[in-house]
């Protein structure tokens, strides 16, 4: 749906089944390890996420290419360049996963390539990532803006060195991307995490996926190295998205009674949003797995927990924040550090618009902090996107309580769950332009 889009709920009981699209960031990751494998690797259950569906495009597109030799140009030393006209341009739109494994991807490629996105993308950092990979050899220069996308990638490179630090704290997607590539690497690589590693489950999904393809690794305390060697043939199913299961959780803590049984996810899963069954049995939410599935149930129980440390799962914050204040939990969270350099300043965006309701987030270094001592429960509330998917689909759940929730840009979902407002219908929940 395009536009803004209206929710009503007439009830608070919920049910049904819900089949989920595959895990984009799973999908991701197996796409690009198709591509280096050059075929070995198939992938499986591919995810209809406006972002796997866009970087499948390219990477496939890319793999059944020729390198066109006509293409490299000698290297600047400039900070700066203009490429030329006969440089092809990528733009990945919003994919900010898309744009930092492809930086990684396309210095290894024959040719020269710019790689850009929106004026959003062009907005949010890759200079760790493009040290790192400058360090190892690679040739990349910026377009525009020191520090940030576009990106003009030279392939093709001599390796300098083996041995690389990264800082852990800022992203996962920036080892997530020289980790994918480490095994194509002449010298292979030996990565050192400097200081907390933010998001770790995000890094261990990386090694696993890689291991499934016949890559080996060793992490000895902050250093994670892997050898060059060669992929092996093999299928990558892709389980479906625990991140898009999350907002059932929300809907099922909001429900006063609820049911839901979402197909194909596992106990086991590669996905460190997978903990969301951890996190909502402090809402009353009971996760049961059977029937090839997980059934949800809701159960009558106070909230007691008082902190909740999102450092390992910060894709979730919305989600957990959102419940809290729609139930008026004074909550403490830690872990957020990522949320400013997301799709928005996720924190800023929280906010906003849980202002509408009188609630307060509050932050003191690197605590943040709910104030529901003015909540109320609106008859209205439009919320604001900006342009993130996490952002419509957290307060979607939010109609359960008030009598009519505005979601603006609503197609914003498109990004990761485009089926969100279809399945919303599903569970009994009215939308409309």
């Amino acid at each position: 749906m395009s536009g803004n889009i209206k929710i009503k709920r007439a009830g608070k009981v919920v049910n049904g089944t819900i089949q989920l699209t595959g895990s984009k960031s799973e999908c991701n990751r197996a796409l690009v390890i198709e591509a280096l494998s050059q075929g070995k690797v198939k992938v499986q259950n591919v995810s209809d996420a406006a972002d796997a569906v866009k970087l499948a495009s390219i990477l496939r597109g890319n793999a059944e290419q020729e390198p066109n030799a006509a293409l490299l140009s000698a290297t600047t030393n400039s900070p700066f360049v203009a490429p030329s006209a006969s440089t092809p341009e990528i733009n990945i739109g919003p994919a900010g996963t898309a744009m930092r494994f492809l930086t990684a991807y396309f210095t290894l490629q024959d040719g020269e390539i710019v790689l850009t996105g929106t004026e959003r993308m062009k907005q949010r950092p890759i200079g760790i990532l493009v040290d790192a990979l400058r360090q190892l050899g690679a040739h990349i220069n910026y377009v525009e803006k020191d520090g940030y996308p576009p990106l003009q990638i030279k392939g093709g490179f001599e390796q300098l060195t083996d041995t690389i630090s990264i800082k852990g704290d800022i992203s996962s997607q920036y080892i997530t991307a020289l980790l994918l590539i480490a095994a194509r690497l002449p010298k292979g690589l030996n990565l050192q995490i400097e200081g907390d590693l933010t998001s770790r489950p995000y890094v261990e999904m990386t090694l696993s996926m890689l291991h499934q393809a016949g890559i080996k690794h060793t992490w000895e305390e902050n250093i994670i190295s892997i050898e060059s060697q060669g992929f092996k043939e093999t299928s990558i199913w892709v389980e479906p998205d625990w991140s898009a299961a999350s907002y059932w959780y929300s809907v099922a803590a909001l429900a006063d009674e609820a049911e839901l049984f979402l197909p194909g996810l596992t106990p086991y899963s590669l996905q460190g949003d997978s903990v969301i069954t951890e996190l909502m049995a402090n809402f009353g939410i009971t996760s049961q797995f059977k029937d090839g599935g997980v059934h949800l149930k809701k159960e009558p129980k106070p909230v007691i927990r008082k902190i909740f440390d999102l450092k390992a799962c910060p894709d979730l914050a919305q989600t957990i924040i959102v419940v809290c204040a729609a139930l008026g939990h004074e909550a403490t969270f830690t872990g957020l550090e990522t949320l400013k350099i997301k799709e928005t300043d996720r924190i800023k965006a929280l906010q906003n618009e849980l202002g509408k309701m009188g609630v307060k987030l509050i932050e003191k270094g690197l605590v943040y902090k709910l104030d529901c001592s003015k909540r109320f429960i609106p008859e209205k509330i439009t919320v604001a996107t900006y342009e993130d998917h996490r952002m419509a689909m957290a307060f979607a759940p939010l109609a359960l309580l008030i009598p009519e929730v505005e979601i603006e840009d609503a197609q914003v979902v498109e990004k990761s769950y485009p089926a969100f407002w279809s399945d919303f219908e599903k569970a009994g929940f009215t939308v409309s332009a």
